[in-house]
């Protein structure tokens, strides 16, 4: 931080990097030839669509991160009650709550890593499938067994 920081900058009232000084901005990019009259700058224009200056994008964003941290306060919840409660409405309930808790998870993990249209598509198509594999099974489980919370409490006891 030392190195690009100005030492007459940090004599005035704040600390402002060297980046931001405006002498440097305004400095040209090009050199002008003697015989030339205008500065020719080249330019980066930047466009951002309608939709991601309105700010809907960030409110979705805000929205799902809110809902995340609701279900991992939710799942905290559930786990005393599964234990002393066995009953089908947490079994159910939890089977919904472990299987959208994983989607996002693993659906985070796969935002990180996989890259290309194709390949985020065939990626989401597989966990939209295993989300749904696996809800069913659990329901299944909780249908025709004895359900998510007797099961956990019969290896425990063993």
């Amino acid at each position: 931080m030392a190195a690009i920081v100005r030492l007459s900058s940090v004599c005035r009232r704040g600390v402002k990097p060297l980046f931001y000084q405006t002498s440097l901005l305004a400095r040209p990019l090009v050199a002008p030839h003697k015989h030339q009259e205008q500065l020719h700058q080249p330019a980066a224009r930047i466009h951002a669509s309608p939709a991601l200056s309105a700010g809907a994008v960030s409110k979705a964003a805000s929205l799902h991160w809110t809902a995340e941290r609701a279900l991992s306060i939710a799942l905290l919840a559930i786990a005393p009650v599964a234990y002393f409660n066995h009953s089908p409405v947490v079994d159910y309930s939890l089977a919904a709550a472990l299987t959208l808790h994983g989607h996002w998870g693993i659906g985070q993990v796969l935002t990180d890593y996989v890259h290309g249209d194709t390949k985020v598509k065939m990626a989401n198509a597989g966990l939209f499938l295993l989300s749904t594999v696996t809800f069913a099974g659990l329901c299944y489980f909780n249908y025709n067994d004895v359900g998510i919370c007797k099961a956990v409490a019969l290896l425990w006891s063993k």
